[in-house]
């Protein structure tokens, strides 16, 4: 006999929606109406977290959770009591959930139960809230911002309704209560969604990007070289680097560089406008304030870096010097850590073609670094250190012979864009 046997149980959620909207179901998640904790542990279920009433199945590890509802206690993320009884009916539990399309249950007979309007608003493509419940808890902001980046491509937006409730929240302070680790996790899985530019768009429009993340909100409105920018605006063109990077690979960190190379355009004095001479400095130390707010994993932080510090070279390969080339590629790292610096030139990449007609471009700036770092790194840095004769020789020369290297290799030439 199953170990669910007697129980009034209810797939729900993500899995309900995503079968429906024709999506892999990657996780199942149920709820359990009308019994206990204790019913679930004598049937060897494994309860998971303080806070809520979770359990994972002791065979499928699916989880299943008893049926609750919460009431609002304090500000952000933890303030709320759970009330996980009998009388809990699934109804109210579904009325708790941020989206109507997530209000969804279905029984073990496939009969699907929707109080809410789910699957109108599933057919209507439409993000809208359950209930004004829904601003009592600040990362349903993030959450909405996220599927709105996952289900773009399928037509989805979000209320007009919903938005001006978002709005309400962030002036009445909720945002500022948000935990970094909690907004950073929303974050990261945004970077992964297909079209990750609708996260930060669909923030910024209801006022909470200005409050997590200033350094990326105050992009828009600061023009650039039409020449080399046809889009101008300078948010507008990291959206478009963000997309393009989601499109040229599925490494996150690869998208947060892309994310945050130009940060630094957003403190350009406004008297040299639209020039930016000086940006990438002064990016990296924004992205530096960034790194310090929130969990941002070190090899994300170090990869955004180096993007900062040197997509504007990248781009003007063919115009360096040798010795301007080898002192990029030793200030990258790229001799310790190559496969991190073939990432810098995929964001690199991504910056270059993130812009209005570039899109199907080639670049060829990222095969020439490839080709220079290749002949640079060929050198015998072993054999230079046994000739140096003294260790104090050993760096300069087997830098000499790396600008060497680079200028047998050749540099090249290529139609590139202002950074």
């Amino acid at each position: 006999m199953s170990i669910t046997a007697g129980l009034e149980t209810y797939l729900v959620g993500g899995a309900v929606r995503d079968r429906l909207l024709g999506r892999p179901v990657n996780e199942r998640d149920f709820v359990v109406v009308g019994a206990t904790a204790d019913d679930l542990l004598t049937r060897g279920f494994r309860q998971v977290g303080k806070d809520f009433p979770v359990f994972l199945h002791p065979e499928t590890k699916d989880e299943y959770a008893l049926a609750r509802t919460e009431r609002k206690t304090a500000p952000g993320y933890h303030g709320f009591a759970v009330h996980a009884e009998p009388d809990v009916t699934l109804e109210a539990d579904l009325q708790r959930r941020d989206l109507t399309i997530n209000a969804l249950a279905e029984d073990p007979s496939g009969v699907l139960i929707d109080p809410y309007g789910g699957l109108a608003d599933l057919r209507a493509r439409v993000l809208r809230h359950v209930s004004p419940a829904f601003a009592e808890d600040p990362v349903r902001i993030l959450r909405v911002a996220r599927f709105a980046a996952r289900f773009h491509a399928l037509g989805f937006g979000v209320a007009p309704e919903t938005l001006d409730l978002m709005r309400s929240m962030v002036d009445a302070g909720e945002v500022d209560a948000l935990v970094p680790e909690r907004v950073w996790q929303e974050w990261a899985r945004a970077l992964g969604e297909d079209r990750p530019s609708r996260f930060f768009e669909v923030l910024r429009e209801c006022g909470a990007l200005a409050r997590l993340l200033p350094e990326l909100d105050r992009l828009w409105g600061v023009p650039q070289p039409a020449k080399w920018h046809p889009e101008i605006d300078t948010g507008v063109h990291t959206m478009l680097v963000v997309d393009m990077a989601a499109r040229l690979s599925p490494l996150i960190e690869i998208r947060f560089a892309a994310l945050c190379h130009d940060l630094g355009k957003g403190t350009t004095p406004a008297e040299i406008l639209p020039s930016h001479k000086g940006h990438e400095e002064r990016g990296v130390a924004l992205l530096e304030f960034i790194c310090e707010r929130f969990p941002i994993p070190a090899r994300f932080r170090e990869l955004a870096r180096i993007t900062a510090r040197y997509h504007g070279l990248t781009h003007k390969v063919d115009e360096l010097r040798a010795a301007t080339v080898v002192d990029l590629l030793e200030g990258a790292d790229a001799f310790r850590r190559p496969e991190r610096f073939h990432r810098m030139l995929t964001a690199c990449e991504a910056d270059y073609r993130g812009r209005t007609g570039y899109a199907e471009r080639a670049y060829p700036q990222g095969e020439t670094l490839r080709r220079l770092h290749a002949a640079a790194a060929a050198v015998d840095v072993g054999a230079i250190a046994r000739a140096a004769g003294e260790p104090r020789l050993i760096r300069q020369r087997t830098h000499e012979a790396r600008v060497a290297a680079v200028k047998t290799a050749g540099a090249g030439r290529s139609q590139r864009p202002r950074s």
